[in-house]
């Protein structure tokens, strides 16, 4: 009971391809670095403690100046905080200050007037209030010569400066710890993560090569059964999938790229809660197709398997499939009720997982010139949404729709996640469906081939373009972080690894012009072999 269009509808949602992980270091390109003014912009922990009693924990960013902060919490201090009077510290402050720490609202003076201020005036560090919600990258100005400060600058939102305040006018004694902890070098989620994806495409291509060989060795029989009853029936395998062309494979970049745009511009809540219902269906499609193809294998459900019942609209649809639709119906409407829990990633990944197998298995390519035309323009799409739009949108258009920025929410669900278990900055590691999907289709690709062609594991071409996508995808993860977190295009490294291996090894092997054009061997035709039969008779 799948639906093709629909499927394809939530293969173009897949078009998010990235990796991320949680930033911890932010780089500024615009503010240039100067002596005393180097630093990088890192986040910061600030726990809070009301009159001894531990309290809320906020996040804010350090200053390009200043001393770097502790980076271990143990050794961070807690100190007393006060209010700054006058609030901005752009004068010498009124109250006396023995190594408290001060807050102070932005505005009216520069960051590095406000810290030498207040270093001045006896503070051992400053915590500067943004007048929003969102935090702020305090540099120093081109023209100041005074940035030689001793103390560390930190700024916090808006809601975190009207609690402290809160607190402190009520005669609370409040204090707080400053340290900015070390994301660990490799996290056991970018692991796991790296594991589902590469298994995700084992299966796929193993059930998507099965399939084929199970068509192959059917029109065979047929073949020798009867010829006139092959020709009535040599188009049924083809009606199971649905083969992209060399115009489909470019008109889906651009039609990508358009919808990458709408859902950039349109990024709001709603329009995430269309998203999440356009992939709930396409989870229980997914998750369906699966099901049914897994309970098939067991003898005990093959006769609900091949036994059918109409239903209106579907049309014929086996008793299994009837009975596992509610589960899955069930499973999908669940986790969209609680998408918001800590568990909810799991239930996002199973959905996630079914739909990109069940995509796999209907979507292919017939050769691999389709195949170099859809990586090559989806390598170049993932480059220009990731790097380029910056220029055009002052911000990575890819980024921002991942992560939904503009949402209010963790962002679309069109992603396999995992949580940092051992990042003391918590967060997500994400894989976009488009990293799995769009390569997957040319490894889906070359286990077909070597099936049909009756090739060896090591003669042939799948172990070979596994092994490339599995590299791929690792040095992303290795540049993910030496980038400090910062999102990937995912595919800028598993194209060329994939792609290339492919097309290197069949140039090595002297098959390339036959992958390039006619890919998946052809199956014999009745009237080829009675003329190939009297051919051979009369020579």
């Amino acid at each position: 009971m799948v639906l093709p269009h629909g499927v394809f509808l939530l293969f173009m949602l897949s078009s998010a391809t990235l990796a991320l992980a949680g930033d911890i270091v932010h780089h500024d390109d615009v503010a240039p670095r100067r002596p005393g003014c180097e630093n990088n912009f890192v986040l910061v922990k600030v726990p809070t403690w009301i009159d001894g009693v531990e309290n809320s924990e906020y996040v804010g960013v350090g200053a390009r100046f200043g001393p770097t902060l502790e980076s271990k919490e143990k050794r961070a201090n807690h100190t007393r905080v006060v209010m700054a009077d006058p609030p901005d510290c752009c004068s010498k402050p009124k109250n006396k200050l023995t190594s408290e720490i001060i807050v102070v609202q932005r505005g009216k003076c520069s960051f590095t007037t406000k810290a030498n201020i207040a270093e001045e005036a006896g503070a051992s560090a400053i915590l500067i209030i943004n007048y929003r919600t969102e935090l702020f990258k305090m540099v120093c100005e081109e023209n100041e010569t005074d940035v030689d400060i001793g103390i560390p600058a930190v700024m916090l939102p808006q809601y975190a400066g009207l609690n402290i305040e809160k607190h402190i006018k009520n005669n609370s004694t409040v204090s707080v710890q400053l340290y900015s902890p070390l994301r660990p070098l490799v996290d056991v989620a970018e692991v796991f993560l790296w594991l589902m994806a590469v298994g995700t495409i084992l299966c796929a291509s193993y059930w998507s090569a099965w399939t084929a060989r199970e068509a192959a060795i059917e029109q065979e029989k047929l073949l020798k059964d009867a010829s006139d009853e092959y020709l009535s029936t040599q188009n049924v395998g083809s009606s199971g999938y649905v083969e992209i062309s060399t115009v489909a494979a470019i008109l889906f970049v651009v039609i990508a790229s358009c919808f990458l745009v709408m859902l950039y511009k349109l990024m709001s809540f709603w329009f995430v809660e269309v998203l999440v219902v356009l992939f709930c269906i396409g989870g229980v499609e997914g998750l369906q197709t699966c099901l049914v193809a897994l309970l098939s294998c067991f003898r005990w459900f093959q006769h609900a398997a091949q036994t059918f019942v109409k239903i209106p609209f579907f049309g014929a649809v086996s008793y299994l499939t009837f009975a596992v639709t509610p589960f899955c119906i069930v499973f999908a409407v669940i986790w969209a009720v609680y998408r918001r829990a800590s568990f909810a990633w799991i239930g996002q990944d199973i959905l996630g997982i079914t739909l990109i197998i069940t995509v796999l298995q209907i979507v292919r390519i017939p050769n691999l010139k389709v195949g170099t035309v859809l990586l090559s323009c989806a390598f170049l799409y993932d480059i220009f949404w990731v790097f380029v739009s910056k220029r055009w949108f002052h911000e990575s258009v890819m980024i921002v729709v991942a992560r939904g920025d503009k949402s209010g929410e963790d962002g679309i669900p069109m992603l396999l996640k995992i949580p940092r278990l051992f990042d003391p900055w918590g967060g997500y590691s994400i894989i976009g469906f488009g990293d799995i999907i769009l390569p997957g289709l040319l490894v889906a690709f070359s286990l077909r081939y070597d099936w049909l062609a009756k090739k060896s594991l090591r003669a042939g071409y799948f172990l070979w373009a596994m092994t490339a996508y599995g590299l791929g995808l690792l040095i992303t993860y290795v540049a993910l972080n030496l980038m400090d977190g910062h999102g990937q295009p995912a595919l800028l490294y598993i194209v060329p690894f994939t792609l290339g291996t492919f097309l290197s090894l069949g140039k090595k092997r002297g098959e390339l012009k036959i992958l390039w054009t006619r890919g998946e061997p052809e199956r014999p035709c009745p009237h080829m072999q009675e003329e190939d039969q009297q051919s051979l008779n009369q020579h």
